[in-house]
């Protein structure tokens, strides 16, 4: 045994371990794990009881405990002899033990007996319990000991918290009732009588046998503890100011799980009345704070009686009466949210069935929906802590922002439902919180904040129809909102809500239109797009642009203080530098929305051509401008795709692009001309900037969106200048270059029809002959390779061409694949297609190129019999197509007949064999 201690030492964490080299560490776990896996078990046995009769070192100790538990678990111990001395052994130690040992030994130790239980009790050894159970009077070192044996015993086989095999299921079940049947009510004394007279001797002790009963209580005979001894006790520890914290908290587990006991309704009734009557006070607010797990489940039980036996039993309605005897300590409890002691999600599961009870409530459970609602203000508001942080929005303020977002979901739900129950109170509550904040010069950001919030929330609930009509209060809380200004309104957080909030009742604006006025200020000056924070700022100017869509005309007699208080914005949108890290935010809010904002302005028909004629000059000639001087500039210097040049031509374009969201076709080519003269103008100075840069690819991108745009609202008027733009286009294009590019060209011919044909008929080769060099029939790989963001771009760009096919077959258009300079691609086209007719996964995608052959068939195949368009194409198709789409491919295996995609591709097909 000496060598062995030696090893066991040099290989734990004792200073001797600390002392060697790793060498004879190794050397030394090595030698244990020999003498724990190779020994004979009765040989290791005998090892471990000598090493804990005879080590002083906790550390050799431990070790033999665990191997025999491995040894115990692992069934390498399984003689009668080896098992009785082994038990008898153990049992000494739990006896003898002293409370002031290690408590990771005495764990170890009652593990160790838990399993033996587990495995003998009571076939093999009935009188495990009787020979733990301390005598009395309790003394600390036996009774800690078998609290632990206890408590290790509901950890590893009785808890029903922690899943369990069918095995350790059966073996619970047996040791639960031989426990009941022989020894469970000298246990409960046992208890008793350590919480008495050990609470002020060893209350530690106290509050581990405390802690053993509270796992006991769920499956006991529940008036072993519910009775007129152990209760009052109970509750006189854990309300007592002597009681340390732990064994305070320890009693009032206790009763929780008392509380908790499942029984019938009625039963459960009784329990809590007696409950009720043992304590004094026990629902007051200073009970909620000093036992909140008790009076949490205590809510819990008697509302769940409640819903059982409803309001016209005689147990129902007094549940009902018991439950709001506690409901200032629930309250209380919840409060207290930061509380260590206080499980918040229970106490908000309670809180949500109380309010999903109400129908039609009372003045008494009004008052009780107000306490909730302060509650549910209080558990979301933001911590002072992280103010700071949550206005320059670092990793901290995001993180605490992040979890605050998920920490609100159930709360928000609860403040939902109770603003369907009581509408009116719940406005009340936020117009009370509103005018505090209002009226207080030192309100904080959080108070504000929470405030605004539940307002906005409010909103969701509130209908379109109330909001239009100012039902309730929202006729006062609006206006109010409208003309706030607050002591904090520079804090991001409380800016932000402010103006998500004023956005959600915009629709009450709408109809009363006085309060037009009061909107645009709060969009125009500090508190909306003139709001020292960028992050604001920039959410403002797209909230502003909602705006705009949705009161347009009522806008127009403000347009001229509208693009006076915004010019500064819009000139600093171009001039910016957006190589700044500091001044990148979301793609989807970066200022640009202001621009469209403004289009949505001028294009307002209530406004006079001359005026839109002025107002549009003022916002495209700088910016013309600008491009001008840049190009100039660049042509001279060079262009980076990352330098500031660069990204300034791409923010210049972004802004015309929003600008021009504002106008239609039908204005701009119809009822107003002079505009589309001026779009025009600024297409051609766009064009220059791709003629000149048409390799700068972030630009080019930018470029084709402004295209789209010029199409739609240009109309016909476009045209000649499609052709310069697509002859730069169609160079040096990668596959998502590609993408965007035949984009263009759908949009064009989807636009334009047969009025495209001169411009399909001029580019189609160069399309071909680049598409021809990407694409093959494997694009669509199966393979590994599938999956890559480069396969993921060529499928995207094949998809993208049958598009661009498609779209040439169905408008009118094929007879420019006839055409001289076009034919030859054919013979590169037509089996691409074949092959994804007849065998590509992607079936949608298979039925469109059969459409496309349809509708070739239709276009190139007389019926009549004049020579067909196509020379050899019918012959084609009736080889290829029909035999290897319309026949193979329907065969093949790949092809599920149960499936809806698979049967309506099948329709094509016929389709194409009638044809």
């Amino acid at each position: 045994m000496d060598d062995l201690e030696k090893a066991i030492l040099l290989a734990s964490d004792s200073p001797a371990a600390a002392a060697a080299s790793p060498a004879v560490r190794a050397e030394a776990l090595a030698f244990c794990a020999r003498a724990r896996d190779e020994s004979p078990p009765s040989s290791l046995l005998h090892l471990c009881l000598s090493g804990l009769a005879s080590s002083p070192h906790a550390h050799v100790h431990f070790w033999c405990l665990q191997s025999l538990h491995d040894a115990l678990l692992r069934r390498r111990l399984v003689l009668p002899d080896d098992i009785a001395l082994l038990r008898s052994s153990l049992l000494s130690l739990a006896l003898s033990s002293n409370a002031a040992s290690p408590p990771f030994l005495r764990n170890k130790l009652a593990q160790l007996i838990a399993l033996l239980i587990r495995l003998e009790y009571p076939h093999v050894y009935p009188s495990y319990f009787l020979d733990l159970v301390p005598p009395s009077p309790p003394q600390p070192g036996p009774t800690d000991m078998f609290a632990r044996v206890l408590i290790s015993l509901d950890d590893d086989l009785l808890s029903q918290e922690y899943p369990r095999n069918a095995e350790e299921a059966s073996d619970a079940g047996r040791v639960k009732d031989a426990m009941r049947a022989q020894c469970v009510p000298q246990i409960a004394r046992h208890w008793q009588e350590a919480a008495l007279s050990l609470r002020a001797a060893d209350p530690a002790v106290a509050a581990v046998a405390l802690d053993a009963a509270r796992r006991c209580i769920s499956w006991i005979d529940v008036s072993l503890v519910a009775n007129d001894l152990f209760v009052p006790l109970l509750f006189d520890i854990a309300l007592s100011p002597g009681s340390v914290a732990p064994l305070a908290a320890a009693a009032v587990w206790c009763l929780s799980a008392v509380a908790a006991k499942r029984m019938d309704a009625r039963a459960k009734v009784a329990l809590l009345r007696s409950l009720l009557a043992a304590q004094q006070g026990f629902g007051s607010p200073d009970s909620g704070l000093k036992m909140a797990p008790l009076v949490t489940a205590y809510a819990v039980e008697a509302l769940e009686c409640y819903r059982k036996l409803g309001f016209s039993d005689p147990d129902g309605a007094a549940a009902m009466e018991m439950l709001e005897e506690v409901l200032p300590g629930v309250f209380a409890a919840a409060e207290s949210c930061d509380d260590d002691d206080v499980d918040s999600g229970s106490v908000l599961e309670f809180l949500s069935g109380y309010v999903s009870t109400m129908k039609a409530p009372s003045e008494k459970q009004l008052g009780h929906l107000g306490r909730i609602l302060e509650v549910v203000r209080v558990q979301m508001s933001y911590d002072p802590v992280y103010r700071g942080h949550l206005d320059v929005l670092d990793k901290i303020g995001k993180e605490e922002e992040d979890l605050m977002s998920e920490q609100r979901k159930d709360l928000v739900a609860l403040f939902r439902s109770i603003c369907r129950v009581a509408p009116s109170a719940t406005q009340l509550f936020i117009r009370g919180l509103l005018m505090t904040a209002l009226s207080s010069a030192e309100v904080s950001v959080e108070d504000v904040e929470i405030t605004l919030t539940l307002f906005y929330r409010l909103g969701e609930i509130v209908g379109e129809e109330e909001i239009r009509n100012g039902t309730g209060l929202l006729r006062e809380i609006v206006p109010l909102l409208l003309s706030a200004r607050f002591s904090c309104h520079t804090h991001r957080l409380v800016a932000l809500v402010y103006l998500e909030t004023i956005t959600r009742y915009i629709k009450f604006i709408q109809e009363n239109v006085q309060y037009v006025p009061h909107l645009l200020w709060v969009f125009l000056d500090e508190r909306g797009i003139h709001h020292q924070n960028a992050h604001v700022s920039r959410r403002a100017g797209y909230l502003f642009m909602r705006a705009v869509k949705l009161l347009k005309a009522k806008l127009a007699p403000y347009l001229d203080t509208i693009l006076q208080h915004l010019q500064d914005v819009l000139g600093q949108f171009t001039a910016m530098d957006w190589t700044n890290k500091d001044v990148k935010l979301s793609s989807s809010e970066d200022g640009s929305q202001i621009f469209e904002a403004v289009g949505l302005l001028i294009s307002i028909e209530e406004v006079s051509p001359d005026k839109q004629v002025q107002c549009l000059t003022a916002l495209l000639n700088p910016l013309c401008q600008q491009i001008e001087s840049l190009v100039m500039d660049a042509k001279t210097q060079g262009l980076e795709e990352s330098s500031p040049r660069a990204i300034s031509l791409q923010q210049i374009v972004v802004a015309l692009n929003m600008i021009s969201k504002g106008f239609n076709e039908r204005l701009v080519m119809g009822s107003r001309p002079t505009l589309g003269v001026m779009f025009k103008k600024t297409l051609d100075v766009v064009l220059q900037v791709l003629i000149s840069f048409p390799n700068v690819k972030p630009l080019r991108s930018k470029i084709i969106s402004f295209l789209h745009r010029m199409v739609e609202i240009l109309g016909i008027s476009v045209l000649p200048c499609i052709p310069i733009a697509l002859r730069q286009l169609v160079v040096d294009n990668e596959a998502k270059d590609m993408v965007e590019f035949l984009v263009l060209i759908n949009q064009i011919i989807c636009k334009f029809k047969s009025s495209a044909s001169a411009i399909l008929e001029d580019v189609f080769p160069a399309i071909a002959s680049h598409l021809s060099v990407i694409l093959s029939q494997d694009a669509f790989s199966n393979g590994p390779a599938g999956s890559t963001e480069e396969m993921r771009e060529l499928q995207e760009l094949q998809r993208t061409l049958y598009t661009f096919l498609y779209d040439i077959a169905t408008h009118d258009l094929s007879t420019v694949l006839l055409t001289p300079s076009c034919r030859h691609y054919l013979e590169t086209i037509m089996p691409l297609l074949l092959f994804t007719s007849c065998s590509h996964k992607d079936i949608p995608l298979r039925k469109v190129c059969v459409q496309i052959f349809v509708n070739l068939i239709k276009d190139w195949c007389s019926s009549s019999k004049v020579e067909d368009k196509l020379p050899g194409f019918r012959m084609f198709m009736i080889e290829k197509f029909a035999t290897g789409c319309c026949l193979h491919s329907v065969l093949d295996k790949s092809f599920n007949l149960r499936d809806a995609n698979s049967v309506r591709l099948n329709q094509p097909y016929n389709i194409a064999t009638l044809d």
